[in-house]
């Protein structure tokens, strides 16, 4: 960081502290909240979300070739293929905005295409095949079709405008991917595919939310989802005892660190900001009253639908509780458009996301990326409103 750059940012700190009214009620509620954000997010989301990604980040980062990643993912790869596969993740992964990240980070270092990179970055979160159907079911069945058609159209027309954008850019990075290349494939592609199902699997099971309802696959399953995440964390022991060297469990837990220490940080710093400005959902304790929000988004116009998307992309979201948060807006008169417009940024944005896609692929690809998101949003979101 430059010393100009400093002594801009000790003088802003200065100034907040010494002009912001720290004893009013409004404000010091938004301290506590983000501080009770953060907390909510270390206890829910790292240990049982974010670790089993950061090793599968690792674990992509050792383990997988980068020859098998450009050849799949990369600029030359063939485009049905490489937009298929990342278009339809989320349903199988049923991550959140920031668990998403280290798996990201993992493809694109490997010298994933842009365009398959950020397909798979927007989809991971925004396809969550559990989140499609509760929308249709609590939010209406036209809103739940609109989302998941529009959320796997969004994740293939971003990749393909952001490979077009920095189509030389990409080509360099995969010239210096390819030189990065090993000889030595200890296991067969049988035993690594198993190796990478048993990581998704402990990242499924492990993160599985509690369901609202009593009844059905979803509740069966929560009820043993831990003895499923012991089960599948015995069976990757046995395959590190029985196929994997002790070398190269020590360069997967390296790699692994590596990627906790570049993200977790910013997370961290993300979450408490957006807490601070928006508070937890559902309990308008932020230093932005949830009724301004309401306000703001009523009706059909490209405005509303412009600030749904904008809200929806710095307010970070838990798996599933973008669902209920939007119900409370929807009785309070929020308008179908911008309903949807939030559910189409939102799930896959947040400010903690912004900060980390920036450490990982720089400052211009990730504003084109947050643009692409939330134009992309207000625009469909302006249509849909307009036929419902």
């Amino acid at each position: 960081m430059k010393d100009r750059t400093k002594l801009i940012l000790f003088i802003v700190v200065f100034l907040v502290l010494y002009f912001v009214p720290l004893h009013g009620v409004r404000i010091m509620g938004a301290i506590l909240e983000a501080l009770f954000m953060v907390q909510e997010y270390a206890r829910e989301h790292v240990l049982f979300c974010l670790i089993p990604a950061f090793f599968i980040a690792g674990a992509i980062s050792i383990f997988i070739s980068k020859e098998a990643v450009v050849k799949y993912f990369g600029a030359k790869a063939n485009k049905i293929l490489a937009y298929g596969i990342a278009s339809v993740s989320g349903s199988i992964l049923a991550v959140c905005s920031c668990t998403v990240l280290p798996m990201f980070a993992g493809i694109y270092t490997r010298g994933a295409g842009i365009g398959p990179a950020t397909a798979f970055l927007y989809a991971g979160p925004a396809i969550n095949i559990l989140a499609i159907i509760l929308t249709a079911r609590v939010l209406g069945y036209e809103l739940g079709i609109a989302r998941a058609v529009g959320a796997i159209a969004f994740s293939i027309i971003i990749g393909i405008l952001m490979s077009l954008f920095f189509a030389k850019k990409a080509q360099t990075e995969e010239k210096l991917a390819v030189g990065d290349t090993t000889t030595e494939k200890p296991r067969s592609l049988l035993q690594n595919g198993l190796y990478f199902l048993v990581l998704i699997l402990i990242l499924i099971f492990a993160a599985w939310a509690k369901p609202g309802e009593s009844v059905g696959l979803q509740n069966a399953i929560y009820n043993i989802h831990w003895y499923l995440t012991g089960g599948t964390l015995l069976v990757l022991l046995i395959m590190l005892f029985k196929w994997f060297k002790k070398n190269e469990i020590t360069d997967w837990v390296q790699s692994t660190w590596f990627f906790v220490k570049q993200i977790l940080p910013l997370l961290f710093v993300g979450v408490l900001v957006a807490g601070f400005l928006l508070g937890r959902p559902n309990t308008d304790s932020g230093i932005i009253p949830s009724r301004i929000v309401a306000i703001l988004v009523g009706g059909n116009s490209l405005w509303a639908n412009f600030f749904a998307s904008i809200s929806g992309a710095f307010m970070y979201f838990a798996t599933l509780t973008e669902v209920p948060i939007l119900q409370g807006l929807l009785g309070s008169g929020m308008g179908k458009g911008p309903a949807l417009a939030l559910l189409l940024s939102g799930p896959a944005l947040s400010l903690p996301n912004m900060l980390v896609i920036r450490s990982i692929m720089g400052t211009r690809k990730t504003l084109v990326y947050i643009l692409l998101v939330i134009v992309m949003s207000t625009l469909v979101g302006y249509m849909y409103g307009s036929l419902f």
